[in-house]
């Protein structure tokens, strides 16, 4: 029988690796091996990767991983072999919809959960020092 591999750096195989029902628990070890002890994971749960804007016409997200904690956090993890200008920019872009999704109608005391972005990165910024 040949050997079949599948490469964690290409996006099928990323997503298959972390991004399923199946290899939770790895993505949990990964996340937590990042995580202070204070803050590990027991369980997540998948969310939708694509985030559609307020409008038809608004730019939209769409996520190599996107899942919550037990405690409500989120966590956003992207893939990005190919060096991209403004990937600190759309990180922060993409934070906002979690952070939006936390918003309640009416009386709303501004309690947010955490929003963790992970960026798995096969390029250096330029003013990396």
């Amino acid at each position: 029988m040949k050997a079949r591999f599948v490469n964690p750096f290409a996006d099928f195989g990323f997503k298959k690796i972390f991004g399923e029902e199946a290899s939770k628990p790895p993505l949990i070890d990964f996340l937590n091996a990042l995580l202070p002890e204070a803050s590990k994971i027991t369980d997540l749960a998948f969310k939708n990767t694509e985030q559609l804007g307020a409008a038809e016409a608004d730019r939209k997200a769409i996520y190599d991983i996107y899942c919550e904690n037990e405690k409500g956090e989120k966590f956003i993890v992207e893939l990005q072999k190919a060096k991209q200008n403004f990937f600190k920019e759309r990180t922060i872009y993409y934070s906002t919809f979690p952070i939006r999704e936390q918003a309640e109608k009416g009386e709303w005391n501004y309690d947010l959960k955490a929003v963790d972005c992970v960026g798995i990165l096969d390029f250096t910024f330029d003013d990396y020092r």
